[in-house]
């Protein structure tokens, strides 16, 4: 959720600042089906006990989802990167059996419960490409406490990327002189 929650904050942030994400909101993206329905999935994967196969299964395929919209979507701004960090996240779930692997030390500051049914990320013993795993945690005090990847952070870089290109300032007509100049 943390990571959900960090790109909400990013495609809002242009707002604070009196712009409008315009070329997020605006834009004809292809399939987009695709991202809605690999939060979804994750969403389901993460919070119901599906058995075991289907769940690392079904998590590697979000990650496939999300790249397809990233390569039919790639001239678009912050969209690289945001494929980047889904395929460093993807890869290393792939090839560690459904599960990113945590850093101990990251869950431990999270707080989080090693015992959920089924994590998307989780201790592994000898895990693949360990540094682009969850080695990274916004402590338990703070809300939404959790662990995170480089991935993550590229995902999160690119969402933000992807908000402020193109944004235009609010209260402004699109035909306005000062409109064409923003």
């Amino acid at each position: 959720m943390l990571i959900l929650a960090l790109c909400l904050i990013a495609v809002a942030s242009p707002l604070v600042a009196g712009r409008w994400p315009a070329g997020l909101l605006l834009r004809s993206w292809r399939w987009p089906i695709l991202v809605w329905a690999a939060l979804l999935t994750q969403i389901v994967v993460i919070d119901v006990a599906l058995p075991e196969p289907w769940a690392e299964i079904l998590h590697v395929g979000t990650y496939v989802a999300a790249l397809v919209f990233a390569w039919l979507n790639r001239a678009a701004p912050g969209v690289l990167v945001v494929g980047a960090g889904a395929l460093l996240n993807g890869a290393t779930i792939a090839l560690n059996g459904g599960v990113l692997p945590a850093s101990a030390a990251a869950i431990e500051a999270a707080g989080l419960d090693r015992e959920h049914e089924f994590a998307n990320s989780a201790v592994v013993a000898d895990p693949v490409l360990p540094w682009l795993g969850d080695v990274f945690a916004w402590p338990a005090p703070l809300p939404l406490a959790n662990t995170f990847s480089v991935g993550d952070v590229l995902i999160v870089a690119g969402v933000v990327i992807a908000a402020w290109a193109g944004t235009r300032r609010l209260g402004r007509s699109a035909t306005s002189p000062e409109a064409a100049r923003d």
